[in-house]
């Protein structure tokens, strides 16, 4: 039998396509997924463990390309290699032109870095690869310590589910319900500082109980990702300066569809909701700021909304005019009506959730941790096991919000480790 030698090419998910028409080196779209262990890294079985997770995520193989109406992925023979860590954090992965693989997978001493283009997945599918990934690097490096019943990695779904687009599948066609998106005419709160050097990310990461904020986040008779939103904005208003506060704070919060339609997509499959507050007009008591994010969440995580939002994205996909509108053009257009939407929005957080490992590998993995490239400050986080990690990531120097978000969490007796990468 003759070898398949076919060049294989997949379509763009929807949420995929505004990436590469918006990434710059200020903001490269790319996020970093970190597990860091308590023994050094040992490089070649790194290796060995990607070679085996690849196999299951076939995307992670692919290159993008440009056609004269779409980006595309496809399929390439490029071998990713595990190397040492030498480049910023989040620096560029999709280059113009240039045929490289969208993710980097280095370590440094103790931590393994996963790097990833958004283009190819989203929070949940790099979780899942890196779960895999640690999975694969745990039973071969420790074979002789783990015992044999030890439980077998969840793989969740096929490769044919993992590489499934589901907005497409979800997509209510023919539903005259829902109209084009609207690009909101609010003129948010923009936060401002002296840039790092180079478009260089910096990154100040705070590591805690999870269960100590859970508890602080209990005491508000809240969630944990409602307060921390929350918290969010009280640290904004304490930096603004009086006379910006007539402007509403804006966060943009990422939600992950899969928890609200049936999908196991590796692919991208979220949507955005934005949540805002009126310091000029509101109380700035946490409290105040806490009840009125929680009817925000509610209502922005209504399944009549979730279907608007699906529907608002896959619009311009199914409209025949657009279609057949030169890439070029397309492009061009995205950007434009990316940095008009960037005025409406100060921010934004996402809790990415609980990272899920078999517990036999406790006593090897001190925590994980998740950033993304930042074009105004912003967080990310996520929890494994009692450590919870937020990552704040700003292309600023400036550190003002950062302080007063950690400084209110240790002023209600939580111990918060700082680190920095500058």
């Amino acid at each position: 039998m003759k070898p398949d030698n076919k060049v294989k090419w997949t379509r763009m998910d929807n949420a995929s396509k505004i990436f590469p028409a918006t990434t710059n080196n200020r903001d490269t779209k790319v996020f970093r997924f970190a597990c860091e262990l308590y023994d050094e890294v040992d490089p070649e079985i790194l290796q060995k463990a990607l070679d085996i997770t690849l196999d299951g995520f076939p995307l992670f193989k692919s290159v993008l390309r440009r056609g004269f109406f779409w980006y595309y992925f496809e399929s390439s023979d490029l071998l990713p290699t595990v190397e040492i860590e030498s480049e910023p954090v989040c620096a560029a992965l999709y280059i113009k032109e240039k045929r490289n693989l969208l993710f980097r997978l280095f370590y440094f001493n103790n931590r393994i870095n996963l790097e990833v283009f958004h283009a190819l997945t989203d929070g949940a599918g790099v979780i899942w690869f890196m779960e895999t990934l640690v999975y694969h690097y745990m039973t071969i490096k420790y074979k002789d310590i783990f015992p044999k019943d030890i439980a077998k990695i969840n793989y969740k779904a096929s490769i044919s589910q993992k590489m499934s687009d589901s907005f497409e599948k979800n997509y209510r066609k023919g539903s005259s319900a829902f109209k084009k998106p609207q690009i909101p005419n609010i003129k948010a709160y923009q936060m401002r500082g002296t840039r790092v050097d180079e478009n260089r990310t910096k990154l100040i990461e705070g590591a805690m109980s999870a269960k100590a904020v859970l508890d602080l986040a209990h005491e508000y008779e809240t969630t944990l990702t409602i307060f921390l939103t929350s918290l969010f904005f009280y640290s904004i208003y304490k930096d603004m300066p009086s006379k910006m506060r007539k402007k509403p704070v804006v966060l943009s919060v990422p939600i992950n569809l899969r928890q609200y339609f049936e999908s196991f997509t590796a692919r991208n499959f979220f949507s955005t909701m934005n949540v805002s507050y009126d310091f000029e007009n509101k109380s700035a008591e946490l409290s105040d700021i806490i009840t009125s994010i929680t009817e925000s969440f509610k209502e922005g995580l209504s399944m009549e909304n979730l279907n608007k939002h699906v529907a608002e994205l896959m619009s311009l996909e199914k409209n025949p005019i657009a279609r057949i509108i030169p890439l070029t053009l397309k492009d061009y257009t995205l950007k434009v009506a990316n940095a008009i939407a960037d005025r409406g929005v100060t921010s934004s957080i996402s809790n990415i959730g609980r990272i899920v490992m078999p517990p036999e590998f406790a006593a090897y993995i001190h925590q994980f941790s998740i950033c993304v490239s930042a074009r105004r400050p912003q967080i990310v986080l996520c929890s494994y096991g009692d450590r919870l990690v937020i990552s704040f990531t700003s292309p600023f120097l400036d550190t003002d919000v950062q302080r007063i978000f950690f400084q209110f969490l240790t002023n209600r007796g939580i111990d918060v480790e700082i680190t920095t990468n500058l």
